[in-house]
């Protein structure tokens, strides 16, 4: 789809960059730079990454949210993004969609978590009109009350950024290395994981969701193309909290689980 700029002139610029199957190491990475160094507005779509992946929230602890030993076992890599929100594994079958805007460009929308999901929410209830039993619950995308689309945020003084996960399909042995975390939506309802989530697949192509969204988001902006290539990489020096976990760290948080676990046994 190309992405014309003639249309929509005097809404505010958006640059526009599109991916395919990019680590999520690295989108993240381009993501937490451009929030804390550009001042452009961005949308960053990428269709999938390069193998599973955990990715947990910035406050995440991994004995809480990952099962760490079989994680470790199958070499499964697990990532704390700079965005809070929950914790999620990704792979060739999630589609991710950011958004970074200026708080001045999008007026209406308050700097704050709630006014910034009513804005997306009301985005995509153009992308999913007529598609499914679409509704923005708590702080999800959900077709009924089952689980599509996951949302993180990070707002600072002037800026924020808006970014979900989309579970075009996903892999029942995959969810399995994640656990039930301790707060959850209300109308999760203890389901398990694969009681909790759908399939997107099951509702819309691939291809026509990517094409739907850049036209959403390009009623709200006007939308100017860049390849990677074409993007500026120089930028002011910034705090990056994006980062893999090491082996060693995982291997601690397991080892002091194991022995939490054999003294609440003992006791």
């Amino acid at each position: 789809m190309s992405v014309k700029r003639v249309k929509n002139v005097g809404l505010p610029l958006m640059n526009l960059v599109k991916l395919r199957g990019t680590p999520i190491l690295q989108q993240l990475l381009l993501e937490e730079r451009l929030l804390r160094s550009s001042s452009d507005n961005w949308c960053i779509v990428n269709d999938g990454t390069n193998l599973p992946t955990i990715v947990m929230g910035f406050s995440g602890k991994p004995c809480e949210l990952v099962e760490v030993e079989p994680v470790i076992r199958d070499g499964i890599p697990v990532i704390k993004r700079f965005t809070g929100g929950g914790t999620v594994i990704v792979d060739e079958n999630t589609l991710f969609v950011s958004l970074i805007c200026n708080r001045n460009d999008v007026p209406d929308v308050q700097p704050y978590p709630r006014s910034v999901m009513a804005w997306s929410g009301s985005l995509y209830s153009e992308v999913f009109n007529g598609i499914g039993d679409f509704q923005l619950r708590e702080n999800d995308y959900v077709f009924g009350d089952r689980k599509f689309g996951g949302n993180a945020q990070s707002i600072t003084r002037n800026r924020w950024i808006h970014h979900t996960s989309f579970l075009w399909d996903y892999s029942e042995s995959n969810m399995a290395y994640l656990k039930l975390p301790s707060k959850v939506p209300q109308y999760r309802l203890e389901r398990d994981h694969t009681d909790f989530v759908c399939r997107m697949k099951d509702y819309i192509e691939r291809a026509v969701f990517i094409e739907k969204t850049i036209k959403a988001v390009g009623t709200q902006f006007m939308l100017k193309e860049l390849s990677l290539d074409e993007m500026d990489d120089s930028c002011r020096e910034h705090l990056e909290t994006t980062r893999l976990l090491t082996l060693d760290e995982l291997k601690e948080t397991l080892a002091k689980t194991t022995r939490t676990e054999s003294i609440a046994q003992a006791v």
